[in-house]
């Protein structure tokens, strides 16, 4: 498996937050906006041991567009359910909202 047909499972999460904080941006004035619910995240995975320096288990993500093959990697699906909070640990706010304050009802 290539480098490039692995994305490291935090590296996955950290892009996917990343993608809701500019849909907070892009849609703050917007007439129609969405509520925030928990989010259904279905990954193709592969498992690795890697040993040396830090060694450990690492998990990846597969990107099946990449090229090149997975060879005899054997593929898992893990199904997260990420629940979007704020900092301030409020748990629903509106996809058009900056993160401050209550969302409107």
């Amino acid at each position: 498996m290539t480098d490039e047909s692995r994305i490291p499972l935090a590296e996955a999460i950290n892009n996917l937050r990343a993608e809701l904080l500019t849909a907070l941006t892009d849609g703050k004035d917007q007439p129609l906006q969405f509520r925030l619910r928990p989010i259904e995240l279905e990954l193709k995975l592969t498992v690795t041991r890697e040993v040396g320096g830090t060694g450990g288990v690492k998990f990846w993500v597969v990107n099946l567009d990449a090229k090149g093959t997975l060879g005899d990697a054997t593929t898992h699906t893990l199904k997260l359910t990420l629940e979007p909070v704020a900092k301030d640990g409020r748990s629903e706010f509106l996809v058009s909202q900056t993160g401050t304050g209550a969302p409107p009802r």
